[in-house]
C-alpha cells in the first residue's frame, strides 16, 4: 500500500512520530465528553509541514467507562482531542 500523498506539494508524507496518543470525544449535550484514547502514527509533508495522524490499531486504548481510563490518560498524556462525529 503506498504511503499517503500531500495534493498541495504532491509530496509522500513521511512518518514523524509512532504511537502518538490522541483523545476522541464525543457530544455531550453542548459540550464534549472524554470518550476514547487512540494510538495512532503521525506523518508530515517535508513540504508543507502539514501533518495527519493514521494507523490506528482495532481497538482503543482505553474507553471512558472503564475504570482504568484516567490513568491511562494520565499515562500516555494524549497529544490532543479530537471533538468531532
Amino acid at each position: 500500500m503506498p504511503k499517503p500523498v500531500c495534493v498541495r506539494c504532491r509530496l509522500f508524507f513521511k512518518p514523524k512520530k509512532n504511537g502518538l496518543t490522541i483523545e476522541e470525544g464525543c457530544p455531550d449535550g453542548d459540550e464534549w465528553a472524554p470518550y476514547k484514547l487512540w494510538h495512532g502514527d503521525l506523518w508530515a509533508c517535508r513540504g508543507c509541514g502539514a501533518e495527519i495522524v493514521i494507523g490506528f490499531a482495532l481497538h482503543p486504548l482505553a474507553e471512558h467507562y472503564e475504570p482504568c481510563y484516567a490513568d491511562m490518560k494520565a499515562r500516555f498524556a494524549p497529544a490532543f482531542r479530537v471533538d468531532d462525529c
